[in-house]
């Protein structure tokens, strides 16, 4: 059996983040959602557009679907039979989902890796709560921390750095090679993606990876794409003052979209801001903005320079540039796939 990880259903509904990968390469959790089903299932899986791209003994998934080791051979059988999916079973159907089941989903990935494996030791310099939720891989460089996972696990990846003063309150994921700065707090629902660096507060949010809040300022209810940069003192609103719902606009021309109490910042890949930007409620940012001026608008289409427009050598440069920060490169599909989307969204 191999699995087939479908998302021409849902694809646009999930903007910014699938606008540069596949859903089943999002990240919810520890893992990302293509990750998670291999975890699960130790068979192949692939990605596709098209339910219908099947061969000899595969099953096709909608990519939306967030499996766990209690459910994951339900939405198998579902999908085998072609009943109807539980109610019971999560997806994300808009992309403040992906912070909505941040949590849940970081307990979940967690619960799979203590079952594979065993933790790294934990130095005895940390102060640590309920320390058996507390998994850290190899490589790991952590002291003087406090670590709460009463409330959740706590992940720390391979070769990652946590500074001395940071504390952490579960459940929240630290991914390979990210690296947490001195003092920072990290609370529930967290997820500091693989290669990003962390510092400030931050909430029930998602940096996907190679993405930077290095500095001091608040990011909470939100979710930033990889290879992003906030510049120090960047904040977001997540309430409305008269805690009423908040609600993202998706283009000028829309309808708004009503995404809870609790609501940040949707940044897209390649996109970056200024010391001291502050972002409203239910803001979000295109891919490969450079934003600057303090409060921008809550909608910022792709390839936004300030309020004007990014010439399209100038942001692959740029782009290079930063890649080389973290040891990366600029490939031509890369490329390729940023000039489309530089063309075709106006």
């Amino acid at each position: 059996m191999a699995v087939v990880l479908f998302d021409q259903h849902i694809r646009a509904a999930l903007f910014p983040f699938t606008e540069t990968r596949h859903t089943a390469l999002i990240r919810v959790g520890v893992f990302t959602i293509k990750e998670k089903w291999e975890r699960l299932l130790k068979v192949p899986v692939r990605i596709s557009e098209n339910a219908n791209d099947l061969q000899a003994g595969e099953i096709a998934i909608p990519a939306n679907v967030l499996p766990a080791q209690e459910d994951y051979l339900q939405i198998i059988g579902t999908y085998k039979t072609g009943s109807e999916l539980s109610s019971e079973i999560r997806t994300i159907q808009r992309p403040w989902d992906i912070f909505i089941h941040n949590a849940w989903a970081i307990k979940s990935d967690a619960y799979i890796i203590m079952n594979e494996k065993r933790s790294a030791p934990v130095s005895s310099t940390n102060k640590c709560v309920n320390e058996r939720a507390i998994f850290l891989e190899e490589g790991v460089v952590m002291e003087h921390c406090i670590i709460n996972a009463t409330e959740g696990a706590v992940y720390i990846g391979k070769n990652a750095l946590v500074m001395e003063g940071t504390m952490i309150r579960g459940p929240v994921s630290i991914g390979e090679n990210a690296v947490v700065k001195m003092g920072a707090k990290l609370y529930g629902g967290t997820t500091i993606g693989p290669h990003c660096n962390a510092g400030g507060e931050i909430k029930n949010s998602v940096l996907m990876e190679y993405s930077n809040k290095s500095h001091d300022g608040y990011l909470g209810d939100s979710v930033i794409g990889a290879w992003c940069n906030l510049g120090a003192g960047t904040s977001n609103s997540n309430m409305k003052n008269n805690a009423g719902d908040v609600s993202y606009l998706f283009d000028k021309e829309e309808t708004p979209m009503v995404a809870g109490s609790k609501a940040g910042v949707l940044m897209g890949d390649y996109s970056r801001c200024a010391i001291n930007t502050s972002f409203n409620t239910g803001t979000i940012v295109g891919v490969c903005c450079n934003i600057f001026g303090g409060m921008p608008p809550k909608y910022m289409p792709h390839f936004s320079w300030g309020t004007e427009r990014y010439i399209f050598d100038k942001a692959i440069a740029d782009i290079i540039n930063w890649k080389k920060m973290k040891a990366g490169e600029v490939t031509d599909d890369e490329i390729d796939m940023l000039y489309e989307l530089y063309s075709n969204k106006q």
